[in-house]
C-alpha cells in the first residue's frame, strides 16, 4: 500500500506522538504526564495503534511498566522519523520554503553554559530570526541520554571519553589549573605543583567529568589529594575557595576573577602543566541534523573556528 492509500482507519501521527512518549518515559502514567492527558486516553491510543498496525508493540505490567517487544523498538525508530519529517514539513511552510523556521534543542554542560550559551542564542537570533533554540543545561550524562533520545538535537560537551557514537566539532580547547583565595600561602607563587596541592584541603567540584579530570590527575602523579569539601555548584566551588585556606581544580575560566560575594579569586598554572581538554559540539552520529541544527552547528564552527581556549 502506498502513502496515498492511507485512508481514515490508519494509524495517526498523534497515534505515533502517543507511542513513542511510552516508550520514552516507560510508563503511561509518565506519558499521560508528558501529553497532559488521561492514562486511560493514552493507553487507549496506544492499543489502537497495534489493533490498525495488527502486531504488539509493548508489554504492559501494572508494576514494571511498559517493555517494548522487538517489533515494537523497529517501530520506535521509524515513529520517530516520521514524526521528525512532519515536523520538518510544518517548519518548511511556516519558513515559506526559503527562510528557516522551528525549534532547535541545545544542551550544554553547566559550566559552559554562562559562557557559550548567551552567544549562541543571541547569533542565531540574529541569523535566523524564525528558529528558537531551546536549551538544556546539565551533567554531560543527562545530556548525552538526551542526545540519545532526541530530547536535544545537539550539545556543547567536554570530550573527555565517553562520547562514543557521537559525531562532533571541535570549538577550543582548555586547560586545567588552580585558584585560591588571595590569603592563600601557595596563591603567591607564580606556578604550583600537584605535590604542592595534594596535602591542601580540595574543594572538588564533583560534577562528571571534572571530578574525573581533577582525580585522574592526582593519580597519575601517584598522588592522593586532601578533600574538604564535595560540591555540584560551580560558583559555590569558587566562593569557597575565595574565603578559606582552600582551593580547586578547575577547567573554565571565566572573565570575573571574584566570588559571587566580590572576593578575590587567585588563578595558577599547574607545573607540570594539566592535560588540554576540547570542548566540542556534538551529536548522535547516526541521527541526520535538521537544517535548522545543521545552521547552529555551522554557525558554532565560525564562531569559534577552533580557537584556543
Amino acid at each position: 500500500m502506498s502513502a496515498t492509500d492511507l485512508g481514515p482507519g490508519d494509524f495517526s501521527l498523534r497515534q505515533l506522538s502517543h507511542f513513542v512518549a511510552v516508550a520514552e518515559t516507560g510508563t503511561i502514567s509518565a506519558a499521560a504526564e508528558r501529553l497532559y492527558m488521561s492514562p486511560s486516553a493514552v493507553s487507549g491510543s496506544i492499543t489502537e495503534l497495534e489493533r490498525i498496525l495488527g502486531a504488539e508493540l509493548c508489554v504492559r505490567r501494572r508494576a514494571q511498566g511498559v517493555t517494548l517487544t522487538p517489533l515494537g523498538r523497529q517501530v520506535l525508530d521509524m515513529a520517530r522519523r516520521l514524526l521528525a519529517d512532519a515536523a520538518e514539513l510544518s517548519y518548511t511552510v511556516r519558513g515559506g520554503g526559503a527562510e528557516l523556521a522551528g525549534p532547535v534543542g541545545i544542551g550544554c554542560f553547566v559550566t559552559l553554559a554562562p559562557t557559550v550559551l548567551p552567544r549562541l542564542l543571541s547569533e542565531m537570533e540574529t541569523a535566523h530570526p524564525k528558529v528558537t533554540l531551546d536549551f538544556l543545561e546539565g551533567s554531560q550524562d543527562l545530556l548525552h541520554e538526551a542526545l540519545l533520545t532526541g530530547r536535544i538535537d545537539v550539545a556543547v560537551v567536554y570530550d573527555m571519553g565517553g562520547l562514543d557514537g557521537l559525531e562532533s566539532i571541535l570549538l577550543y580547547e582548555a586547560r586545567g589549573y588552580a585558584l585560591f583565595g588571595e590569603d592563600h600561602p601557595l596563591a603567591r607563587q607564580p606556578t604550583v605543583t600537584l605535590e604542592e596541592l595534594a596535602p591542601e584541603p580540595l574543594v572538588l567540584f564533583d560534577q562528571p567529568p571534572s571530578t574525573n579530570y581533577a582525580m585522574s590527575a592526582f593519580q597519575e602523579r601517584g598522588l592522593v589529594p586532601t578533600i574538604r569539601h564535595h560540591t555540584r555548584s560551580y560558583e559555590l566551588t569558587r566562593s569557597i575557595v575565595a574565603r578559606g585556606r582552600t582551593y580547586a581544580l578547575l577547567v573554565q575560566r571565566p572573565p570575573n576573577k571574584s566570588s559571587y560575594e566580590g572576593l578575590p579569586i587567585i588563578e595558577r598554572e599547574v607545573d607540570p602543566p594539566l592535560p588540554a581538554v576540547p570542548v566540542v559540539l556534538a551529536w548522535p552520529g547516526d541521527v541526520r541534523l535538521s537544517p535548522r541544527a545543521r545552521a547552529l552547528a555551522d554557525l558554532t564552527r565560525r564562531l569559534y573556528g577552533h580557537r584556543p581556549g
